[in-house]
């Protein structure tokens, strides 16, 4: 299976991507929609619920509840990401063993964590006089 998104960009350093029958907007400055690295965070935090949730169901914690999970991300003198952290609260009880166990095992669960490894880059090929 292949997940495509299409990205487009006319002017300026807005783009608009067309996922499926969704349309999203990511302006890398900020001004006019999230930045990209607010895009990013985005999608980690999306995708550690459902991660959280299924952890939890495997390590006895059958409903979350409410999940709610703040995510920062550090910049560099370069403005580029240097570091991540979820503060994660659940409505569910948890004991802190169980939860660095469901925490485990979500990391291991998670598409976008496992994605952001060091060796996952991008194939390029760049096409002039395109359009």
């Amino acid at each position: 299976m292949t997940k495509e998104v299409t990205t487009t960009s006319t002017e300026g350093f807005s783009a608009t991507n067309e996922i499926r029958d969704f349309e999203t907007t990511i302006d890398s400055t900020g001004e006019d929609a999230p930045d990209t690295l607010e895009s990013l965070l985005a999608a980690y935090g999306s995708c550690y619920v459902p991660a959280l949730r299924v952890a939890g169901q495997q390590r006895g914690v059958d409903d979350m509840g409410r999940i709610e999970i703040e995510t920062s991300g550090e910049l560099n003198d370069d403005d580029k990401l240097e570091s991540i952290r979820f503060d994660i609260r659940a409505e569910a009880e948890v004991d802190d063993d169980t939860a660095e166990d469901v925490l485990d095992r979500a990391d291991q669960l998670c598409k976008v964590h496992d994605a952001l490894k060091g060796d996952l880059h991008a194939d390029r090929s760049l096409e002039g006089d395109a359009f």
